[in-house]
């Protein structure tokens, strides 16, 4: 069980200082986006050639490194789109009046390069992993590929805790596009069938020997499964995560990302963002409600 447990934990921690890495970062000045990038695709290439190194070794060292590595390229992707650099080719607030199928389809467009360039990421890695032993890297990016689409669809569906203040500024406008609502249809389902899946890895993984290469890699992914299903009970209880985080985002300079800081990937987009910032503008109407998103000052998926 000792085992068990490590897994579990190395899981917990790489998730919480990851996220609030990329969560620090976001909140420095626009200038140092680029050096940010910069630096996250080194480290994007080596996460790479790591996952095809490792692909071959059924072992538990290389359970630990597929998921690090798997873990690392999903990092690229949220800091590329948070910070930016691979988004969609619609950079304004949502239009008011919207139906529905408008607005879903608008929104789309708001992240239309970065779901392209996730779609190639998760492709290569599994180029890079065909017919191999250790698939616990593309796993780990399959999962948190699946997880992020299901908070986003519970965010357009609507959500009572948006968490607008997460975003940097020059994306607040997407917030245009989200409902806010006690609830919605599609989250009790969404939440089932993680869980459902989730109990399926940590019950395969306790079938197997203890510290063997298949009972880790699916503890480690069960564990990440299990964070991204809190992650959503996040969105509808009446309790804050930020705390988790308060020393990356309590901690950074204080200065917002400019509207006018020319240094940023889109320096066009942060004008509009301060018309739209997350939580105001005139977003479109929710799914299943006449509520509106509430209008709020600018202050995390």
């Amino acid at each position: 069980m000792l085992s068990h447990a490590f897994a579990v934990g190395y899981a917990l921690f790489l998730w919480w200082f990851s996220t609030g890495l990329i969560l620090y970062l976001d909140k420095r000045p626009a200038w140092t986006y680029r050096w940010s990038m910069l630096g996250a695709t080194v480290v994007l290439a080596a996460a790479l050639f790591g996952l095809y190194a490792v692909r071959d070794q059924g072992t538990v060292v290389g359970a630990y490194a597929g998921f690090t590595c798997g873990l690392l390229v999903w990092g690229w992707m949220e800091m590329s789109y948070y910070m930016g650099f691979v988004t969609g080719p619609r950079k304004a607030v949502c239009p008011p009046g919207c139906g529905n199928l408008r607005r879903f389809g608008l929104a789309i467009q708001t992240s239309l390069y970065h779901e392209l360039a996730i779609i190639a990421a998760g492709l290569t890695m599994m180029w890079l992993t065909r017919d191999a032993v250790n698939q616990v890297g593309t796993w780990t990016f399959a999962i948190l590929w699946w997880m992020r689409w299901s908070a986003k669809l519970n965010l357009f569906f609507g959500v009572p805790n948006l968490n607008e203040e997460w975003l940097p500024e020059h994306i607040r406008f997407l917030t245009s596009y989200l409902a806010k609502r006690p609830m919605n249809l599609f989250f009790p389902v969404s939440v089932s069938v993680a869980t459902v899946v989730m109990c399926l890895l940590v019950e395969a993984a306790l079938d197997l020997k203890p510290g063997g290469f298949a009972a880790v890699g699916l503890m480690l992914t069960a564990t990440l499964l299990a964070l991204a299903i809190l992650e959503h009970w996040f969105l509808v209880l009446p309790l804050s995560d930020g705390a988790l985080w308060n020393w990356a985002v309590g901690t950074g300079s204080g200065e917002t990302p400019s509207a006018d800081a020319d240094a940023g990937p889109e320096t066009g987009t942060a004008r509009s963002a301060d018309a739209g910032r997350r939580g105001s503008g005139s977003p479109a109407e929710p799914m299943f409600s006449d509520e509106r998103v509430s209008r709020k000052p600018a202050g995390r998926l």
